[in-house]
This record gives C-alpha cells, structure tokens and sequence, in this order.
C-alpha cells in the first residue's frame, strides 16, 4: 500500500518565524482598494480607514484589488453603535444575475442575487450584546456558519465603542480568529481557498450616519491550496475492485452497481492511504445505499464511512468493520443534497477532528473523536442485492499546498 502523508502546517501562522508582515494601508490613500456594492463613503482619516453609513444604501464594501489564499491578517477596529460591520476575506462578486441554493436549516430553499453582489466569507463585527463578533457569516450565500458559543469567553471578546484587535487565520480549508487574544472561531469549511479581502459597512437606518474604522492593517502571505485529482477520471489505476458489486468508468464518473443474486457489498479501493486530509468529489445515487470510506482497513474494511444513500442520511457517520460502534451521527433527512443532478460531498479528517458537507452545508462535526482511526485508504462502496444500488463518483480531489 502506498501511503501519502499531507503536511498540514496547521501551526505554521503561529511560528514566530515567518513570511514578513506587509501593511495593506499605506496610511494616505485607498491604492489597492475598490468600493463594491452600496453608495457609502471611504475616506481616509489620520493613519485610519473610515467608512459611514448612507441611510437607504445596501451593504458597501472596500476590497482589496487583489486576491489572497492562506494568510495571516490583523487589523484594529471599532464602530459606532449601533453599526454592524464585517471583514470579508477569500470573497467574491457573482459575475451576473444567480440563483442559488440555500439550505435553511430544514430544506434547500432559491435565492436571487444580481449581478456585483459581493458574497463569501465575514469576519463579524458587532457593537451589539449578541456576542457574535469573531464569528463568521457567509455573506449573501449561506448565512451564519460559525459562531461563538453564547456566554463563552470568545462571545464577551468583543469590547462594544472601543478598539478591538482581531487576528484572522486562514490555511486550507481551515480558517481561525481571535478578538482581543481570546478565539472565536475555530472552523473546517472547504468552500472557497482563496479570494479578495473586504471592509464592510452595513445598511443602515438611523437619526443620523454612523462609522467604523480600521487602522494597523496587516497580512502575512502564506501561498495558497488548490484541489489535485487522486482519479484519473478515465481508468480505475490506482483503485482495485473488493468483494461484490460491478464498478465501471463511464462519462467520466465511477458507476458502482449492486451484481444480482450477489448480498456481498462492492467496493473500489484506493492503493494509496492517508491520515490528515480534506477529501472533495461529486456524487448521485439513483437507488439504494453507498458510502464513501475513509481511513480504512481494506483487509476488513474497517472504515469512517460518509453516508450516500438514496433516501436518508447522507452526510452522516457511520464506523464500520470489526468492533465499529455503526451509526455515530448527522441527518436523519437528505435535505442538503439536490434532487436532481450531481451533489458536493467533502470530508476533513485532522488528527481526531472530524467534519462532513454536502453541498456546502455541514452535515456532521466531531472536534474530538478521540477513539477513532488515524490512517487508511479510501474506498467507494454499492451495498449487495438486499438493497440494490446505482452510484456515481466523480472528480475526486483531495487539497494540497500548491507548489
């Protein structure tokens, strides 16, 4: 078995050592920035960036002219109550009028977005008794998708009318922040690696205009991660066929089939194993039940598997094989996967952090499966004929530092 070990890094930001701090304000003008979105005004004040709100304006946004993958950020800031405020980062703008697809906690429901609407990642920031700042809401896409845990020390981080400093992390699909040295978000999302950077001023509607300021803007560039194929997506080298079941290569895509007559569940193996990963691919299941295997044993296909089944579950944990404890936990419904056409399914496995999307919407977190696997290959599965299955796999990927 080959075996393939992804470093990480996850301490690099930490390391006193590191690529040179370089100012994104040169303190004087807003060179390198561009106004998105909204009518409010950015000015410079003093060594500070100031943006005011305009009653009747949409979100405004400054962005940064270019765009950044992993890095290091810090800045100081502060608004006037009762303003809400943000910093985007690895955002973007929808290059015209989309439709997309949210999932609201029950079902996918439409949205309508025009055209230049920036989107993505933000950074909160709150002069309010929420206790959100620090958190992170995924700007005119998927709403709130980490935030402090109400009454913890990193939902009181926040000093409301004064300056706070915040230091944001992003490396992978890992991104981290602290306000005032306490941490707020700790967060596994695979959705976006790399994008612009974005100072906020929420729409607003009050007596009279309101502010935020930003000054000490920093970053530390750390390079970025792309998606690398593990499939060829033509040929099954570098897999091998266990135990029951048919598996071909058509259009692109792995086709698992449950074999008739044959109880037996059918898998396609990896030659290669891994520890630490994010694993992404595409998926469709017509009929039946399947799995995605990770960190398995193929001699007993002992396994973390992602659920994928027709009806129910998906996105779930189950641990398989001798002495697995089944069904752990996630959706009792498949109400993240899309009805018809292709599905996202990724799966992040960090020493014994755990954490499962479908479609961008996260379906299972363990911060601390402390008795959980390590290591193993990875393995697509068609249940026998007890439940007969059809299953597509395609663009199979796992996320690497690019070189």
């Amino acid at each position: 078995m080959k075996r393939i070990a992804l470093l990480t890094l996850a301490v690099l930001p930490l390391l006193a050592a590191g690529p040179e701090w370089k100012p994104m304000f040169d303190g004087k003008t807003l060179n390198g920035w561009t106004v998105c979105n909204g009518k409010a005004p950015y000015t410079v004040e003093g060594n500070m960036i100031v943006g005011a709100t305009v009653e009747g304006s949409p979100n405004s946004f400054l962005c940064t002219d270019r765009e950044y993958g992993d890095f290091v950020l810090e800045f100081e800031t502060k608004t006037t109550a009762p303003l809400n405020s943000g910093v985007q980062i690895r955002s973007h703008r929808y290059p015209q009028d989309a439709t997309g697809r949210i999932f609201n906690g029950k079902e996918m429901v439409e949205r309508k977005f025009p055209a230049g609407r920036v989107y993505g990642y933000q950074i909160e920031v709150s002069d309010d008794d929420r206790g959100v700042s620090g958190g992170v809401y995924d700007e005119a896409r998927r709403g709130w998708i980490s935030r402090p845990e109400p009454g913890s020390k990193g939902a009181r981080a926040y000093k409301n009318g004064d300056w706070n400093h915040y230091r944001i992390e992003a490396y992978g699909d890992r991104i981290r922040v602290w306000v005032n040295g306490i941490q707020t978000t700790d967060l596994r999302d695979p959705m976006d690696q790399s994008g612009f950077i974005g100072l906020q001023v929420h729409s607003f509607k009050g007596p009279h205009p309101t502010k935020v300021y930003w000054r000490n803007v920093r970053i530390q560039d750390l390079g970025k991660h792309v998606w690398t194929r593990i499939w060829d997506g033509k040929t099954l080298n570098g897999w091998r066929h266990q135990g029951g079941g048919v598996f071909t290569v058509e259009n692109g895509a792995i086709v698992g089939r449950t074999k008739d007559g044959d109880e037996r569940a059918g898998y396609v193996v990896s030659e290669a194993a891994w520890s630490d990963m994010t694993l992404r691919m595409k998926f469709r299941i017509p009929k039946g039940n399947s799995g995605v295997f990770v960190r398995t044993d193929p001699s007993n296909m002992a396994s973390y598997e992602v659920e994928v089944d027709s009806i129910r579950r998906t996105g779930g944990f189950w641990e398989t094989g001798p002495g697995g404890r089944t069904w752990v936990t996630g959706p009792e419904d498949n109400a993240a996967v899309n009805k018809e056409g292709w599905s996202e399914l990724t799966a992040a496995l960090y020493g014994h952090s755990i954490t499962f999307h479908v479609n961008g919407h996260q379906t299972m977190h363990l911060p601390y499966d402390s008795i959980g696997r390590t290591y193993g290959v990875i393995g697509l599965q068609a249940h026998g004929a007890k439940n007969p299955t059809e299953v597509w796999f395609k663009d199979i990927e796992i996320l690497v530092p690019e070189k």
